[in-house]
């Protein structure tokens, strides 16, 4: 049975009532949910909710609105390079790119790394985006949407998040049409990089970064109100 988002708040709610700490009670949904549970920055906030009295389990419209601006969705994808005499493949590098409703936040370079791993989301890639988010808001909320790959789930990463009260929003396995990045920024960069041809991976990712930033800001809108 999948649960739903209500379905997770009845449960917090109800241990809410029983009052168990927030530490066991996140412990005891990983155990039975694992990456499906809810994160720990989650239950503190609906915890803090039934203490002020509220009973709907509903997202209210408006803050249904205000918590989209919250969100920032990252993931990762191959940029390719080519030799320019014979137009063959001859390098690829990996990039994490984040975005908002109101417009792209960070693209961070993998080097020459190949592979996304939690010490490197969390040391480098993680810092970065929320440094660019607090740079705009040193007040704002943030809510992560990523998808389940074993860097964004991992142990690390979760407790990193929840030091730095990032909030997750749930994303269902293998349902890469719910990511702005996947069906939005990916396809629309590659796009119009089709047919450039660059010298080293250095100068695709810049011109990666170039087009990124030179969409305009209602395109973003548009694609998160989708």
């Amino acid at each position: 049975m999948e649960l739903k988002r209500e379905h997770f708040r009845a449960i917090i709610d109800y241990k809410f009532q029983r009052q168990l700490s927030q530490q066991e009670f996140h412990a005891e949904l990983l155990s039975v949910f694992g990456n499906e549970a809810p994160h720990q920055s989650t239950i503190s906030r609906w915890y803090g909710e039934f203490k002020r009295g509220r009973v709907s389990l509903s997202d209210d419209p408006r803050q249904k609105a205000a918590r989209v601006n919250c969100i920032v969705s990252g993931d990762e994808s191959w940029i390719y390079c080519y030799e320019p005499e014979n137009k063959r493949q001859s390098a690829v590098w990996m990039v994490a790119t984040f975005v908002s409703k109101a417009a792209h936040i960070a693209t961070i370079p993998l080097n020459e790394q190949r592979t996304v791993t939690a010490d490197w989301y969390t040391t480098i890639c993680l810092p970065r985006v929320i440094t660019e988010l607090l740079k705009i808001n040193p007040e704002r909320r943030i809510i992560l949407h990523q998808d389940i790959a074993s860097s964004h789930t991992a142990q690390k990463t979760r407790q990193y998040l929840t030091e730095e009260s990032v909030e997750l929003l749930d994303h269902p396995p293998y349902s890469p049409d719910l990511s702005p990045n996947d069906f939005f920024t990916f396809p629309k960069i590659k796009s119009r990089l089709r047919g450039q041809r660059f010298q080293s991976p250095e100068e695709a990712v810049d011109a990666f970064k170039n087009t990124v930033l030179d969409l305009p800001a209602n395109e973003w809108n548009k694609c998160f109100e989708n």
